[in-house]
């Protein structure tokens, strides 16, 4: 049950750095962030990028080593951290997005599932 958790964690996450990977087309960001100050611009099209980074790093790290993040103290820590960031992230979605968006009621719930998939595996 926790690999299969872990498993599920790892392809959520290597799912997310890719949908990450796309928001410069889905969101129109050549056009939009235009809009931004120079620096405003680089500075969110940088955090995406290093978000897809961890993800994928994150990802691949719950596919190839998930003994070593159930065995050890750091790698339940890990699981535990990504957790709450994921919680945290469908907190973020119901403060500064649309609360009259299905689509963002949606969201939340994808990021809550987020958050159970690697609680599960840390306890």
């Amino acid at each position: 049950m926790k690999n299969l958790a872990l498993s599920f964690s790892g392809w959520y996450c290597l799912a997310f750095a890719a949908f990450h990977l796309t928001f410069w087309k889905i969101f129109r960001w050549k056009a939009d962030l235009r809009q931004l100050t120079p620096v405003n611009r680089a500075i969110t099209q940088v955090l995406n990028l290093r978000l897809a980074y961890v993800l994928l790093f994150v990802g691949i790290a719950l596919l190839l080593f998930q003994n070593d993040l159930l065995a050890t103290g750091l790698g339940r820590f890990i699981l535990v951290a990504m957790s709450l960031f994921w919680i945290m992230r469908a907190v973020e979605q119901i403060i500064f997005f649309d609360r009259s968006s299905t689509i963002s009621w949606v969201l939340v719930l994808i990021f809550l599932l987020g958050g159970g998939l690697f609680v599960i595996p840390a306890l």
